[in-house]
């Protein structure tokens, strides 16, 4: 009796043992493969690039991003034609620092090739080596070109999508880097080390407080609850719990509505409005139109939450502003411009279009779909009323197009070093047929986004109307 009770507990440890390890291979399965198989160190990805011409990646028009030459030997090199243009986006693929960005997120595609049986019977034979998809994305070369001139170099991110269909149309961050090998290996040491972070992809994970262009929420979440006829009297400053809220230059404005308090951008208005609102309502502001929350994408983009548990009359009253704890991208923001371009409806963002084997078959392709409903289609026909004013005649002038009805918010935020505030502008083009959204920033600019951003918008919705 006393063996059978051992023989029962060494049995029960196995069957334990057994099953711990059916968890673990379930759990690796369902969860870690992908990554895993994606891993920069997984030599298996390297062995198959040996014998698979990468395939190309193109933008919208048929301009060859990123292609892959072959040398005597059939040994493959990536090149990036445009250098550092498209490295926050595309990335890099090099045996010495891996993949990143679309390189590696439809890695799988870029060498899926039409049969194993190929591979193994034509290894490095170049004249019959093996090709991979094609990836044929929705950014467009001209456009992105337009965002560098524009950007003069300046420290910042230009963010450009469809607002019907959510294409990415361009996504431009500065600095940046020449993502070629032998570029990369011989500044990569100084690139990591430079404090202007040229490996941050601004565009998609650069963190800002989205300052007067979260006003477009706060406003929007101001009719949804009743608020449309809030109306202030602006002396330039007001007092909140001890703490002044002025508006730029401290421009008095007297009595004025929330129409005219959008349009001029007032600070007095939108602190006092975010105290009238509350705490869940100003979060509810910001999930609406997922400011706070990670977008999916092709890419890899900042996680993102609502950074408040409690919050005092200040904390409000600097939500209602755009500023406090309150931090978001530009990808964000641009999706914000677009869902009120779109009738209030946010669709979700993509990257690409299509991949295409090597004998013409498209083996994978993107529908629009949409990513949430933000507010109802009046609650957007309002704004954009607001929007359009705000470009007309109120603080967004300088992204007036001639013929062009244009909506837009400027904004302008603080952050850690005084009288060097980043400078927004988000906006959308043409009013009744909205073709584009964009989101600008420029770092420490210490100029208002009036001045600053809304040029640049102007340039790249011009440029893609026209």
């Amino acid at each position: 009796m006393k063996y059978n009770k051992k023989i029962i507990s060494v049995l029960v440890v196995m069957c334990l043992l057994f099953l711990s390890i059916f968890v673990y291979l379930t759990y690796f399965s369902l969860f870690k493969a992908d990554t895993i198989k994606n891993s920069n160190y997984n030599r298996r990805l390297w062995e198959r690039e040996a014998s698979v011409l990468r395939g190309t990646i193109y933008d919208r028009g048929g301009t060859a991003l990123a292609e892959s030459e072959l040398d005597d030997e059939g040994n493959q090199t990536r090149v990036y034609p445009y250098g550092s243009l498209y490295s926050h986006v595309i990335g890099y693929n090099a045996r010495s620092y891996g993949k990143t960005n679309l390189e590696l997120a439809y890695n799988d595609y870029l060498l899926r090739t039409e049969s194993l049986a190929e591979i193994i019977q034509y290894g490095k034979d170049i004249s019959k080596m093996s090709r991979g998809c094609d990836l044929v994305t929705t950014l467009d070369h001209g456009l992105t070109e337009v965002a560098k001139e524009q950007m003069r170099g300046r420290r910042g991110a230009v963010v450009a999508l469809d607002p019907k269909t959510g294409e990415v149309l361009c996504l431009f961050s500065n600095p940046s880097f020449d993502p070629n090998e032998d570029e990369l290996s011989e500044n990569w040491a100084d690139l990591a080390l430079d404090e202007s972070s040229p490996f941050l992809p601004r565009a998609t994970m650069g963190l800002y407080a989205p300052g007067s262009t979260f006003k477009i929420a706060v406003a929007a979440e101001a009719l949804e609850n009743g608020l449309g006829d809030y109306s202030v009297y602006d002396e330039g400053t007001v007092r909140i719990d001890g703490r002044d809220f002025s508006n730029s230059g401290k421009k008095a404005y007297g009595n004025i509505d929330l129409k005219n308090g959008f349009k001029f951008s007032s600070n007095v208005m939108f602190a006092q409005l975010g105290r009238e609102l509350g705490a869940e309502k100003l979060k509810e502001a910001a999930h609406r139109f997922m400011v706070t929350e990670k977008i999916p994408f092709d890419i890899d983009t900042s996680s993102v939450s609502w950074n408040y548990g409690s919050m005092g009359e200040t904390d409000l009253a600097s939500v209602g502003i755009g500023q406090g704890r309150l931090m978001t991208t530009p990808l964000n923001m641009a999706l914000v411009a677009a869902s009120i371009a779109n009738g209030g409806i946010m669709m979700k963002p993509r990257l690409v279009r299509s991949a295409v084997s090597s004998n013409g078959v498209t083996v994978y392709q993107t529908e629009p779909e949409a990513l949430t409903a933000a507010v109802p289609s009046d609650t957007a026909a309002e704004i954009s009323d607001y929007m359009q004013a705000c470009v007309e005649s109120g603080t967004g002038v300088n992204a007036r197009i001639r013929g062009v009805e244009v909506c837009g918010k400027t904004g302008t935020a603080q952050n850690e070093q005084a009288g060097m505030d980043h400078a927004w502008f988000v906006g959308f083009a043409p009013k009744d047929d909205p073709q584009i959204a964009v989101a600008v920033i420029q770092e420490y600019s210490g100029a208002s986004g009036g001045s600053a951003c809304a040029p640049v918008a102007r340039a790249v919705m011009e440029a893609w109307i026209k």
